[in-house]
Order: C-alpha cells, then sequence, then structure tokens
C-alpha cells in the first residue's frame, strides 16, 4: 500500500517525455514496477497527440493543460525551471505529488531535496512538490553522507568532469557532428570534441557558475549541515557515458583507509572500484546505462591531516537524474 495511494492503481505524468531524460525516466518507469500503470507523457504542443512506446504499448502524447485535469496521483518533471515554476504549483493544487528535475524549488526551504538512501525519511504528507538534487550533486553525496555521519566533514574540494549528456540532446549533437567534422547548431560557446571547458552553467557575480553553486546548497541541503565549506570547479568534457568527480574531503575527526572502504562497501547504490594495481577504478564507460555510484582511487591526502581522496563515476542521465526521480516515487509507493 503506497503511503499516499493505491500502487495498484496510480496515474502517473512525465512531463518532458520525449527529452533525454524524460524518455529514460519512462524507461526505468518500466524497469522498476510501473509497467502497468497509467502513464501519461507530456511535452510541447507539436507532439501533442503523437504516440509514444511504453512497456510494449503506444501511448498518446497530452498537453500538460490536459494533464493537469486528469487528477494524477503523481507527476515527475524533467521540463526545465520555467515549466517547473508555472505548473508544478498547478498540479500540486490537484493534490498531484510532484518530484521535479529541474533546478527551480531545490532550495525551497518548504521543499524536501531527495536522494532516497541519504535522506527520504524527511519527506512529509504535506510536502506536495519534492525536488530531485543536480545530476553532479547525487553522486557526490551518495559516497560522502556515510562518510560525513562517521567523521563529520569540515571541507570538499571538487572538480567535476561532465558529460556533454548533462547539457541535453544539442549538445550530444554537437559532439557527434563535431566528431564528424561536420557544422552544426553549436549549443556550447567553444568546439567540444578534442576540447573541455571549465564552465558549466551561468556564470554569477563571484565568478563562479550556477552549477557550482548547486554542488555547495545543495551538498549542504541533503546532509542538513551548513556548517560544510565546499569550493568547487565544473568542466564540460567530450564524453556521453556520464559524470567523473575529483573529490578532496577534510574530515573532523581521523579515519583509517580500511574503515572508508567498509562503509563505501556496506553503503546501497555505492560500488567500490579500486584495485591500482590491476588498473581498476571508475570510468564514464563502465557507468553508462548503470544506476549504482561507481568509487576509486581510495587515498590518503598526506599533505593534510584527516583528509582523503575519492574518484566518483556515474551515469548522470541514470541515477543522476531518471533513476533518483523513479526511486522517490518508489519509497513514496512503500
Amino acid at each position: 500500500m503506497n503511503i499516499f495511494y493505491d500502487i495498484n492503481n496510480m496515474k502517473i505524468a512525465v512531463v518532458g517525455a520525449t527529452g533525454l531524460v524524460g524518455s529514460l525516466i519512462l524507461k526505468v518507469l518500466e524497469e522498476r514496477g510501473f509497467a502497468s500503470q497509467d502513464i501519461i507523457p507530456v511535452a510541447t504542443q507539436k507532439n501533442v497527440g503523437k504516440k509514444i512506446r511504453f512497456a510494449d504499448r503506444d501511448i498518446r502524447i497530452s498537453s500538460i493543460e490536459d494533464a493537469i485535469n486528469q487528477n494524477c496521483d503523481y507527476a515527475i518533471f524533467s521540463a526545465g525551471g520555467n515549466t517547473s515554476k508555472l505548473f508544478a504549483p498547478l498540479f500540486a493544487e490537484k493534490e498531484t505529488i510532484v518530484i521535479d528535475n529541474s533546478s527551480y524549488w531545490r532550495m525551497d526551504e518548504n521543499v524536501p531535496l531527495i536522494v532516497p538512501e541519504i535522506n527520504a525519511y524527511v519527506i512529509k504528507k504535506e510536502n506536495k512538490i519534492i525536488a530531485n538534487p543536480n545530476c553532479s550533486t547525487i553522486q557526490m553525496v551518495m559516497a560522502l553522507a556515510p562518510l560525513h555521519r562517521k567523521y563529520k566533514i569540515k571541507r570538499v574540494v571538487v572538480s567535476t568532469y561532465q558529460s556533454v549528456t548533462g547539457t541535453g540532446i544539442k549538445a550530444v549533437n554537437q559532439l557527434i557532428t563535431e566528431e564528424k567534422g561536420q557544422e552544426c547548431e553549436k549549443i556550447y560557446p567553444y568546439p567540444i570534441h578534442r576540447n573541455l571547458f571549465p564552465h558549466g552553467g551561468d556564470f554569477l557575480d563571484d565568478a563562479y557558475t550556477t552549477e557550482e553553486r548547486k554542488l555547495l546548497d545543495e551538498t549542504r541541503k541533503i546532509l542538513d549541515d551548513n556548517t560544510i565549506a565546499l569550493t568547487a570547479t565544473v568542466v564540460r568534457v567530450p564524453v556521453l557515458g556520464g559524470h567523473s568527480e575529483s573529490v578532496n574531503v577534510e574530515f573532523e575527526k581521523e579515519y583509517e583507509i580500511e574503515t572508508v572502504l567498509e562503509l563505501l562497501n556496506s553503503t546501497e547504490g555505492v560500488v567500490v572500484m579500486d584495485n591500482p594495481k590491476e588498473n581498476i577504478y571508475p570510468m564514464p564507460a563502465f557507468s553508462e546505462g548503470k544506476d549504482d555510484v561507481f568509487v576509486g582511487r581510495i587515498r590518503r591526502d598526506f599533505s593534510q591531516e584527516k583528509t582523503l581522496n575519492l574518484w566518483i563515476v556515474s551515469d548522470n542521465l541514470r541515477k543522476g537524474a531518471a533513476t533518483n526521480a523513479v526511486q522517490i516515487l518508489q519509497y513514496l509507493c512503500k
């Protein structure tokens, strides 16, 4: 029995169903036991009325206004901040619980920001909008949460190596066409093939980017600790398989590497890949299509006491977006 609804008779809207993340949400819903539910794909007006394949059947794409009026039990949003700002409250007014992938609601003090393995317990019955964190934040906190509980994090320095898939289908097309030596629409300010640039999101007045700021604010909110100091550099790289992060974390308490390995190995959704002698470490090519967060290159920072280095890799479209959103839905259905 769902804590809100009967799991055997649910109506679920997927807003942005034709996008990279939206189409993957549909796939993950099917994988995770929702194939028999009444799924309502929502897309832009030009796609309304077309058919989309789900669980061996064709279902018609609806307008967002039509979906609101269908009194859905849940709506999973992956259509950008402006759409979420405008329409999430309208769904909520109909008692539909919204799980939102955009950044719009994440730092609202009345909206829980959820990674189910870490803090699903903060969701209350009155929460009609639930925020899905940024993809790079999700994979980092999955590894940091058990360590924070044991040693208390003092400071984090993170550099990300983020896949073009995080920008969307136009960025993927730019990379592929540049690889072929062809002209294409540029979603990035520079070529991404055989290149990388330290630029994710929009630049702020303090010279950091919005992607870098999200890592700070969202990590503090999810771990429920505003004392954590964090600085980030976001880098976009010509990769399709997932995001990678080099993370340097300073603790309040001393640690032992063996205990760190035990904690990570026992954390649901985290896989330790750490055998340098055999060249075993996480890579986007390995993480693509998987739901786990992979951690390797686990080693002590000898330049400073109580400090650890980690290399964290995950498929940003799955655990970083679609899977985490569906996991939130699964939690609500338990």
